[in-house]
């Protein structure tokens, strides 16, 4: 016999409750942003590259910072001030030359990639079979072809893919979040 307080659901709307839930009401919205900026990445490839591999360069050269003040304040043998130090100079050396750092980051951008595809397969997994779960399939397998096109191409063309890859990642970022958020809307 179940306790008087605990509610009996069905396994339909408990499924449907942890969907918005893990969502949240501004799915919709979120994903036509990210829709927006991934159609004008895809439109201005060399910046948004240049975009990108400036604000990854500011992230680390700001997070070495920080650490190397941290470091400073508590002090420590040369293995404390190795880390900060890397981030510090990996973040100057891709702000100096932007092409190496387009070139660096289409590496770790693919292996994103990658990652990513194999996160949405699992979110449809979870998902299905309730609406929106195909739309994180399209995406896993956008993914998966954005790696495959990147291994015939880089590095020649490592501005060209950093741009391409994070505008159609944004796209179909927001094109299945978008979706979802439709999908929730009406369920």
């Amino acid at each position: 016999m179940q306790p008087i307080d605990t509610p009996v659901a069905s396994d339909s709307a408990t499924i449907l409750e942890r969907q918005i839930k893990g969502f949240g009401r501004h799915t919709f919205w979120i994903g036509i942003l990210l829709t927006v900026l991934g159609a004008i990445g895809i439109a201005l490839p060399p910046a948004m590259a240049i975009t990108t591999v400036d604000l990854v360069s500011l992230v680390l050269f700001l997070g070495g910072g920080f650490w190397l003040w941290h470091t400073w304040q508590h002090g420590g043998g040369f293995t404390r001030w190795l880390k900060p130090l890397l981030l510090s100079v990996a973040g100057i050396l891709m702000i100096s030359s932007p092409l190496a750092g387009a070139a660096a980051l289409a590496l770790l951008l693919s292996f994103y990639l990658l990652l990513d595809a194999f996160g949405s397969f699992a979110l449809a997994h979870e998902l299905r079979p309730d609406p929106g779960w195909g739309w994180m399939v399209v995406n896993g397998v956008v993914d998966l072809a954005l790696v495959a096109f990147f291994t015939f191409t880089w590095p020649a063309s490592s501005v060209l893919l950093v741009g391409i890859f994070v505008g159609i990642s944004l796209l179909f970022d927001g094109l299945a979040l978008t979706m979802i958020g439709w999908s929730l809307r009406k369920g």
